[in-house]
């Protein structure tokens, strides 16, 4: 999961600017809550007080893994909510899911956050379903609640989707708030092989994707991008390059044959794109990013919410980052069309998001949108049975 921090001058005003808007508002508390919970994250030096937090070992259906608790000190009955952390090696540990699953304990929720282990070695796997099924029943067990919400961050938050729309899985979650989430990991995929995404009434929406993604998916198919025996040092170099070790990557990268060099290089760096061009050649490896495509087809669908979400039956809230290059926001327009109508509660696409991170510094009416979505998942939280 990535988060960037806002400017002071920006995360002052975000709490000060909107609490003046709600005072007069009959759910001003949840609103003031909300503006508080952005504040404690985008500020990187905040450490809130009060807050017991706890590591433990989740039985998972895959076997133990590690999780942590979060939660306000001395209070109980508290409503309860299940942070899954996106794709990166840290996990648990890393530094903005801390800040946040802090942030949102402070405004009076018990946060559990569950490792992925899938996800911390950048596997995107239909397994990672059952370990977030498992959280959120052990949460509600933990906070006396017969249901828990669930956010999932990045592709976490189409697998929490998933996770919601499962029998096998669905029994304690209360509500899912994706951030930044994928419908379609087809369509992420062309998105990464052809700098463009398709919106669902067709519309073509072209953009630079960020090399990242196409990295996370030639990692997960080493064995399909490079020659067999440039397969393990290929796998240990695009570890070391997504875990941003870059001089080992490159050092090992010298192990490979030329042909296997010269593909290590279009992944991590492909060749420049001037966005005000508007022009967005497609990737140097498009051709085998689709190829592969029929060929990973049943396992794509199987961690892809399209098609899957007929049979959720909780509120889901859908947030996107406007200018997102990792996974487009055209990918929330079809999840709004893909998740039942009755359940929808919002879909907001925002330009003070990239992807699952706060950026620049947001216009007042944007800061709104941010802090009301925030605050109806608090009344969302407040509502757990």
């Amino acid at each position: 999961m990535k988060l960037a921090q806002m400017r002071n001058r920006a995360k002052v005003g975000l709490a000060l600017v909107v609490i003046g808007i709600v005072l007069g508002w009959r759910s001003c508390s949840r609103h003031v809550r909300a503006a508080r919970l952005l504040h404690r994250f985008a500020d990187t030096q905040s450490q809130p007080a009060g807050i017991d937090e706890t590591s433990f070992m989740l039985d998972a259906p895959t076997g133990p893994t590690r999780a942590k608790i979060y939660s306000p000190h001395g209070s109980s009955g508290l409503p309860g909510i299940v942070i899954v952390p996106g794709v990166h090696h840290l996990g648990v540990d890393e530094p903005r899911l801390q800040r946040f699953a802090r942030a949102v304990a402070a405004s009076g929720i018990t946060v559990m956050t569950p490792e992925i282990k899938e996800l911390t070695d950048y596997q995107i796997q239909a397994s990672s379903i059952g370990t977030i099924g498992a959280a959120a029943d052990e949460l509600a067990k933990r906070v006396d609640k017969h249901q828990v919400g669930v956010m999932g961050m990045s592709f976490a938050g189409g697998l929490s989707l998933l996770a919601a729309a499962n029998d096998d899985t669905k029994k304690s979650i209360g509500f899912v708030v994706a951030v930044g989430a994928h419908d379609d990991i087809r369509h992420v995929a062309r998105f990464f092989a052809k700098n463009e995404a398709v919106e669902p009434n067709g519309n073509v929406v072209h953009m630079k994707a960020h090399p990242y993604g196409i990295m996370v998916l030639a990692y997960e198919h080493v064995d399909d991008f490079f020659a067999k025996d440039d397969v393990p040092v290929a796998h240990d170099a695009m570890r070391d390059w997504l875990w941003e070790d870059k001089g080992p990557a490159r050092e090992l990268e010298k192990k490979m044959s030329l042909a296997g060099r010269a593909k290590f290089d279009l992944l991590a760096e492909p060749p420049p794109v001037d966005p005000k061009s508007g022009v967005f050649p497609e990737h140097p490896l498009s051709n085998e990013i689709m190829s592969g495509l029929e060929m990973y087809g049943p396992a794509l669908d199987a961690v892809s919410p399209h098609g899957h979400l007929a049979s959720i039956h909780v509120p889901v809230y859908l947030v996107h980052g406007a200018g997102d290059d990792v996974i487009p926001s055209t990918e929330t327009e079809w999840l709004a069309q893909d998740v039942p109508k009755d359940e929808l509660r919002e879909a907001l696409i925002s330009p003070a998001l990239q992807h699952v991170e706060l950026q620049g510094e947001p216009t007042l009416s944007q800061k709104w949108d941010i802090v009301h979505f925030m605050a109806r998942v608090l009344g969302e939280a407040e509502n757990e049975k």
